[in-house]
């Protein structure tokens, strides 16, 4: 037996000391940028003992009902804070129901139900919030569609109907919410090669759910589009968003050049499934937020800074 005070762990100790699954640890160590393992001579993932620890509070608070999707980035102090938080709530509760949304949403889909889907999507939108319905609800719900489709549980056309439900959901409330006046002005999309758009549009909606004036070019938008676009829209800030098939190594050389046409005046926010990928990766007037949350909080930074002008 391995001995688990040891400084670091290999990933078989790490799946009994903490219950989660190898395969569980490589696909977050791809999806989120953490753990981030260390590697012994003949290429073993190693994992410090302080990881080791954070991945037992993880786990911990997943039992719990919480979706790893909004854990598994946070800090040990604030998963900690989080898991004292969390002891007056039933046990795997919000799992519970999750799992069961997710089974009325792949049952619908396989029926071709396009018009059940909206209103069960619009249901849980009015039950929720805007904001609780694209953090707690679509995140884990759109990965959900697509690990389907992987495992050929979907059709193509069938993840494309719940894409178009999402999106004609979320556009509705982008329209009912944008402010023409609010602040600050984001302006939303991908580069050539990444088809994928939900993402910019989930975060949109919570964008101006929090008073900012949202604008969307949707997908597929050249570097010299977006600079002009930027200038055109007056907007302070850029955001784009990467999925898991967008090349990595296009990903910075994009942005520099993106960095150099629009100006040190308007920031670059950067999400999507595809960021941690570029682990510690460190660009000037670029900044990564691989998860939903961080990118609210970048404009309320944003929002405190200009009030301090």
């Amino acid at each position: 037996m391995e001995n688990t005070l040891s400084p670091e762990l290999s990933i078989a100790a790490v799946e009994r000391e903490t219950g989660l699954s190898k395969d569980v640890l490589r696909k977050w160590e791809t999806r989120y940028g953490f753990p981030v393992p260390l590697r012994d001579k003949q290429g073993e993932r190693l994992y410090p003992a302080e990881q080791v620890n954070r991945l037992r509070l993880i786990k911990r608070l997943i039992d719990e009902g919480i979706r790893p999707s909004r854990i598994v980035a946070e800090s040990e102090q604030r998963l900690s804070e989080m898991a004292l938080s969390s002891r007056s709530k039933p046990p795997r509760e919000l799992n519970q129901n999750a799992e069961d949304f997710e089974s009325i949403i792949l049952a619908l889909l396989r029926g071709q139900n396009m018009e059940g889907l909206r209103q069960r999507l619009y249901r849980e939108l009015l039950r929720h919030g805007l904001e609780h319905f694209v953090l707690d609800t679509l995140a884990p719900m759109t990965y959900a569609v697509g690990e389907a489709w992987a495992r050929g549980e979907l059709d193509i056309h069938e993840e494309h109907v719940y894409t178009e439900a999402v999106q004609w959901l979320l556009r509705n409330a982008i329209t009912n919410l944008s402010e023409a006046e609010g602040t600050p002005r984001i302006l939303l999309t991908t580069l050539p090669g990444e088809q994928h758009g939900l993402g910019i549009l989930m975060v949109a909606a919570l964008f101006s759910l929090h008073g900012a004036h949202c604008i969307s070019l949707g997908t597929q938008t050249p570097v010299q589009d977006i600079a002009r676009a930027a200038q055109a829209h007056a907007a302070d800030v850029v955001v784009l968003s990467f999925s898991l098939v967008y090349p990595q190594r296009g990903i910075q050389p994009a942005l520099s050049e993106l960095r150099q046409q629009i100006g040190d005046n308007i920031e670059i926010w950067v999400g999507g499934a595809g960021i941690p990928r570029l682990h510690n990766a460190k660009m000037p007037g670029v900044q990564f937020c691989p998860l939903m949350e961080q990118a609210l909080n970048a404009m309320h930074v944003w929002r405190s800074m200009k009030l301090k002008c």
